[in-house]
C-alpha cells in the first residue's frame, strides 16, 4: 500500500515538473501577429536569445493584395515580399512586378513568416499557447503559458506585447502610445523613428515603449483603427524595430529607461530596415544608408509633393540650400557657427563650400583633402557629376560626404529627438 502511494505520488510529481516546466529567455514575444514574428526574427538575429509564444493569428483567407509599400521594400518586409516573388513564380495569375501590387493567399502568408522564423537561430517557437498570467521576478518578467494542457513558465529579460488588443499591457495596467505619427518637421521624433510606412509616416521609439513598467514593448495595439492586409508592410517593420530595441535592452542588460535611440537605429539599418520612407531613394541605392543616417538628423529634409501616391522624396539630384543645412550643422557641431560667420556661404552650399566644412572638422589640410576627395569622387563614391568646388553640390554628394567625414548620425538623440551632450 504505501509502495502504491509513493509511485503515484512520484507520478503526480513528474506531472507537476512536465506541467510546470520553466524556461529562461532574453527576449519574450507574445502574439504571432506579423509584428509580433517579425519582433521575435530581428530579437534573435541582434543574438540574443528569444522565445515566440501564441496562437497563429494569421488566417485571413481568399487572395490578398498589398498595393501600399510594395515598390518600397526594406528589411523584413522586403524579406517577405521576395519570398512571395520566389513562392509565386510559376504561376501567371501572381506574376508581380517590382512596382506593382503584391498578390499572395492568406495561407501563404503565414506559411511564408513561419518559414522565415524557422532559419532563424536563438529563437524557440512555442505555438498554439495561450498567456494566462505575469509579474514581475528580480530583474525578469514571469509569464505563464498554457500550451496543449501543459503549463510553462517563461522568465524573460524583455517583453513585447506583440497581441491584437495589447493584452499584457492591460493586464499591467500600462500604458501605450495610440496612433501612427505623419512625417513632419514640427518636432524632433522623426530622429528617432524605427519604422516607417508609404502612407508617409513613422513610428518613434518612444512610442513603443510601455509606460509605467520597464522592459515591455508594444506592437500591434498602438495601430490605430480596424487593421486590414495594407498595414503588413507596417506591422513587418514595426516589428522588427521592437525586436532591435527589445535585443538592446537584453544585451546589455539595461531597462527602457535607458534606450540609446542611434544605436537601436544602426543595428535596424545593418539589417536593411528602413528609418523614413523615402520613394526615391531604395534600399538597394548604393547611398541608401547614408542617406537614412542624414536624413535621420534632419539635415536634409524630405518632403511630400502632394498627388494621389503619398510619396516622401529626397531629391538627390537638387541641389543643396545653405539656409536648410546651417541650423543643424550649427545645433550639431559648435564650431560650425565660427565656420559659418568665416565663410559666409550663398544661398546654394557648394562643393567647395563642403570640402572647407570638411577641413575644418576633421582639421585635414585643405589641398591634401581636396586631392584625395578628387580621386575618390567618381572611383568610390560613383557620383554622376564632375568634380567642381564651384558649383552647388547635390544632395546626395552632401549626404555621402556628411555621413562619411562629419558623421552626423553619432550625435546621441534621446527618445524626444533632442541632442544630447
Amino acid at each position: 500500500m504505501i509502495r502504491k502511494l509513493f509511485v503515484l505520488l512520484l507520478a503526480v510529481a513528474n506531472c507537476s515538473l512536465i506541467y510546470a516546466q520553466t524556461i529562461k529567455t532574453d527576449v519574450l514575444v507574445i502574439g504571432r501577429t506579423p509584428s509580433g514574428i517579425a519582433a521575435a526574427i530581428q530579437s534573435a538575429r541582434s543574438k540574443v536569445k528569444t522565445v515566440l509564444a501564441g496562437s497563429n493569428e494569421n488566417t485571413t483567407a481568399g487572395i490578398l493584395s498589398v498595393h501600399a509599400g510594395s515598390d518600397l521594400p526594406s528589411g523584413i518586409w522586403s524579406e517577405f515580399c521576395t519570398k512571395v516573388h520566389e513562392f509565386y513564380k510559376e504561376k501567371p495569375s501572381f506574376d508581380t512586378d517590382d512596382n506593382g501590387s503584391l498578390k499572395f493567399e492568406g495561407t501563404t502568408e503565414a506559411l511564408i513568416l513561419e518559414k522565415i522564423a524557422d532559419t532563424v537561430k536563438n529563437l524557440n517557437i512555442y505555438s498554439n499557447s495561450l498567456f494566462t498570467s505575469i509579474k514581475k521576478d528580480g530583474d525578469r518578467w514571469e509569464v505563464r503559458l498554457k500550451q496543449n494542457e501543459k503549463s510553462m513558465v517563461i522568465k524573460a529579460r524583455v517583453l513585447v506585447d506583440a497581441t491584437e488588443n495589447g493584452e499584457v499591457a492591460t493586464r499591467l495596467n500600462t500604458k501605450a502610445a495610440n496612433g501612427i505619427t505623419n512625417i513632419n518637421y514640427q518636432t524632433k521624433a522623426y530622429r528617432t523613428s524605427i519604422a516607417s510606412a508609404a502612407n508617409l509616416s513613422f513610428i518613434p521609439l518612444r512610442d513603443i515603449v510601455a509606460k509605467g513598467a520597464d522592459n515591455i514593448f508594444v506592437t500591434e495595439k498602438i495601430i490605430p483603427g480596424e487593421k486590414n492586409i495594407q498595414f503588413l508592410p507596417m506591422q513587418l517593420e514595426l516589428g522588427q524595430g521592437a525586436g532591435a530595441a527589445a535585443a538592446y535592452c537584453a544585451f546589455f542588460k539595461t531597462t527602457t529607461k535607458n534606450l540609446k535611440v542611434r544605436i537601436i537605429q544602426g543595428e535596424i539599418l545593418d539589417f536593411k530596415g528602413g528609418l523614413l520612407p523615402f520613394t526615391d531613394i531604395p534600399q538597394h541605392d548604393r547611398d541608401w544608408r547614408a542617406v537614412q543616417q542624414v536624413a535621420a538628423t534632419g539635415m536634409l529634409k524630405g518632403v511630400s509633393p502632394g498627388g494621389a501616391v503619398p510619396q516622401f522624396l529626397f531629391r538627390p539630384d537638387s541641389v543643396v540650400v545653405t539656409s536648410e543645412v546651417k541650423p543643424i550643422l550649427t545645433e550639431i557641431y559648435t564650431r560650425a557657427f565660427l565656420w559659418f560667420n568665416r565663410e559666409k556661404p550663398g544661398d546654394k552650399f557648394t562643393v567647395g563650400n563642403m570640402l572647407s566644412l570638411i577641413s575644418d572638422y576633421t582639421l585635414t589640410e585643405p589641398q591634401v583633402l581636396k586631392s584625395t576627395i578628387q580621386k575618390a569622387w567618381k572611383s568610390q563614391y560613383k557620383f554622376k557629376l564632375d568634380f567642381d568646388p564651384g558649383r552647388p553640390i547635390t544632395r546626395r554628394e552632401f549626404a555621402v560626404l556628411a555621413n562619411r567625414f562629419l558623421n552626423p548620425f553619432a550625435r546621441t538623440v534621446d527618445l524626444e529627438g533632442r541632442l544630447v551632450n
